[in-house]
């Protein structure tokens, strides 16, 4: 069998050269046809979805392979829950039915219409029940960026940032799939330092371009995973837009961290690529500057060489408008020294746990992640086509990230993820705190 990366392997479904969803990519979502309830897992293919709980039905994929795999499941978590060595293998399989030469499915063109079905006639649904979700904050030119605005403009990062990948656990039940609209938070803000915080919408709401690392062999209570161990239990990756209500964070953030600021939205793209997919990009990441302890020493290297594009459309707008390209390359702290870290004390890693790698930033300005950063703080607007300005995101702008890999032979994408921010109307929700007020009163 040849092997699913291989660079001169074509389908004969037609993929266009620059699309995200070549045959070497393969990546795995759940879809639901337009009109239907019933989901199903997919396996991108160009312009069309290979559906994989068919495969099985016509006995193009055996049940017995994959003992632990539900494929009439409605999310990933029992795939990413087989392990990596059994992904690759399907992702194989896959291949083989999907490839230019095999005219097994090629030449059957009722069984075709029974297990492909184009992209533009399904839903897309989060990818997998998603039960512990962790945001790092592991790009140094990032932090470096916050720090000079919110501390010490000498000394912007904190002691312990070149010793370990800071995190803080975040909600999971509010992660969202792409295309979900983002309603603007409410929360306290103390806009004048000298009177008594406020209850309101943000005025402040930002963008951040992450990439989520999606994990698939679960570990047990109390076992930690070693860095050399990590690569199985990833499954693959996602594009994250993690939310972030500025003046919500400013005034709640100490002493524990962001809480509402950050609780009420997280976007994911719908197509999760798989760790071997990306093996082609990987490429070294940033030196580290300070000699780390013996558990987060890199044993291999695991920056990937992905893309990153940020675009806002304002409501006025004809089309999106470009504000930022990054790198997900420039992380200082990879995703496996993130997971060593997370697992280390024996905190137990579960199928589908969703590891965001935190804001994502260049050295120069036009790779800066978020909006705190491209705007210098509100100090520097941007001007959109329409002739607008943003120093934070208003009601119907629609932000877009998107991402891939590039070689000479081929690009593996992650699509999009996509929001739009939509008002939100605080008087029911004043309304109630009236009626909660008057009791009490009472």
């Amino acid at each position: 069998m040849i092997k699913a990366n291989n660079p001169q392997l074509q389908s004969f479904i037609t993929v266009d050269r620059n699309s995200d969803f070549p045959i070497q990519n393969l990546p795995f979502g759940i879809f639901s046809r337009k009109g239907s309830a019933q989901r199903h897992i997919g396996v991108a293919i160009g312009d069309y979805i290979l559906d994989l709980r068919a495969c099985f039905d016509h006995n193009l994929i055996s049940k017995r392979d994959y003992p632990g795999f539900d494929p009439y499941a409605t999310t990933l978590n029992s795939l990413m829950a087989q392990g990596r060595y059994k992904v690759r293998q399907l992702r194989d399989q896959i291949s083989e039915l999907l490839r230019k030469d095999n005219p097994k499915l090629r030449d059957d063109h009722i069984l075709q219409k029974k297990v492909i079905i184009a992209q533009a006639e399904v839903d897309m649904h989060l990818p997998m029940h998603i039960g512990g979700y962790t945001d790092f904050y592991s790009s140094k030119e990032h932090a470096d960026n916050v720090g000079r605005m919110f501390r010490d403009k000498d000394n912007p990062l904190l002691p312990n940032w070149l010793h370990l990948p800071v995190a803080y656990d975040g909600r999971a039940g509010s992660v969202v799939v792409s295309g979900t609209a983002i309603k603007r938070p409410l929360g306290q803000t103390r806009p004048d330092p000298e009177a008594p915080p406020v209850f309101g919408a943000t005025k402040a709401l930002d963008v951040e371009v992450e990439m989520g690392t999606v994990i698939g062999l679960p570990s047990e209570y109390g076992h930690s995973i070693a860095i050399e161990q990590a690569p199985e239990h990833v499954f693959g990756m996602v594009l994250v837009n993690d939310w972030s209500a500025r003046d919500i964070q400013k005034w709640e953030y100490v002493p524990l961290g962001p809480f509402l600021s950050k609780n009420f939205a997280t976007s994911i793209s719908p197509w999760v690529v798989t760790l071997d997919a990306l093996e082609p990009f990987r490429v070294a990441s940033p030196k580290q500057e300070t000699e780390v302890l013996p558990y987060l020493a890199r044993k291999e290297d695991w920056g990937v060489d992905i893309q990153l594009e940020l675009t806002i459309q304002s409501p006025k707008m004809a089309k999106d408008q470009v504000i930022s390209t990054t790198n997900f390359k420039h992380m200082y702290w990879d995703m496996m020294q993130q997971l060593a870290h997370h697992s280390v004390n024996g905190c137990p890693m579960a199928s589908g746990d969703l590891l965001a790698s935190g804001t994502i930033s260049g050295a120069t300005k036009d790779s800066f992640g978020s909006l705190l950063e491209l705007t210098e703080g509100g100090k520097s607007p941007i001007t959109l086509s329409d002739g607008s300005k943003r120093v934070f995101l208003e009601d119907g702008d629609l932000v877009t990230i998107s991402g891939f890999c590039q070689n000479k032979n081929y690009r593996i994408g992650f699509g999009k993820v996509q929001g739009q921010i939509v008002c939100n109307d605080n008087q029911q929700t004043q309304k109630h705190l009236d009626i909660i007020d008057r009791a009490c009163a009472q």
